[in-house]
C-alpha cells in the first residue's frame, strides 16, 4: 500500500483520464465536457484520476455563490482510484488538486461535487478534504431503463432521446449529496444556500 505522503498528483491527457475512469469508476463512464484531468501517480504507476469541467447545467450551478463568474468555478466530475493505493490517498490527493486548480488557474473561485449516494457513497472523501455539504436531496435523476435493467442518468436519458419515457421508470432509493470547496475563501461569504452538518446525512 506504501505512505500516502509519496502520492505525486499531475495533469495526463484525456484520452488516459478517460481510459482511467472508465477502468475504475462504478459508473464505468466518462463525462464528455471535462477539461482537466490529473493522474494520480505512486511509484511511476498511475492509479487514479481527478477529471474537472463546467457543470452541465451551469445556469443553476452559478447562483449558488453571489458574484461568480461564468468562468470562476469548476465541477470535479469523476474522481476513480485503485485499491492499491495508500489509506488517505483520496484526500491527499484532492488536497493536491486543488493547490494546483489555484496556482494554475487564479481565477477560479470555487469547486462543487456530487456524492451519489444511491449507488456509491455519500461523500466521505469530500468531508476529509475539507468540502462543505450544502445539498442533500432524494434521488430524482437516475432510473433504471426498463430495456437494459441498468440505471441511466436524466442527462443521458436526454441524449438518448428517452426524456418523455424517463420520468414513468422507476427511481433508484437514495440520496444525492451536494458538496463545496472553496478555493477562494471570501466565496464562502457569498454562499446563497445554507451548509449542513453533517450529522443531516
Amino acid at each position: 500500500m506504501g505512505d500516502a505522503k509519496q502520492i505525486i498528483v499531475k495533469p495526463i491527457s484525456a484520452k488516459d483520464g478517460n481510459r482511467l475512469i472508465r477502468s475504475l469508476h462504478y459508473s464505468g463512464k466518462v463525462v464528455p465536457n471535462s477539461q482537466l484531468h490529473l493522474g494520480v501517480f505512486m511509484a511511476d504507476r498511475c492509479g487514479g484520476c481527478m477529471s474537472f469541467g463546467p457543470s452541465m447545467r451551469k445556469d443553476l450551478i452559478q447562483p449558488l455563490i453571489r458574484e461568480t463568474g461564468w468562468n470562476e468555478f469548476l465541477e470535479l466530475n469523476r474522481l476513480a482510484f485503485a485499491d492499491w493505493l495508500p489509506r488517505n490517498g483520496e484526500s491527499r490527493a484532492i488536497a493536491y488538486a486543488m493547490r494546483f486548480i489555484k496556482k494554475t488557474y487564479p481565477w477560479m473561485k470555487w469547486v462543487i461535487s456530487f456524492a451519489d449516494g444511491t449507488q456509491c457513497g455519500d461523500g466521505t472523501i469530500y468531508r476529509a478534504s475539507g468540502f462543505v455539504l450544502t445539498g442533500i436531496k432524494e434521488n430524482t435523476q437516475l432510473r433504471i431503463d426498463p430495456s437494459t435493467g441498468k440505471p441511466l442518468q436524466s442527462m443521458a436519458a436526454f441524449h438518448k432521446c428517452k426524456s418523455a419515457e424517463f420520468h414513468t421508470w422507476d427511481k433508484l432509493p437514495g440520496f444525492q449529496l451536494r458538496y463545496i470547496y472553496f478555493l477562494d475563501p471570501t466565496a464562502k461569504d457569498r454562499l446563497t444556500v445554507p451548509i449542513l452538518p453533517f450529522s443531516e446525512i
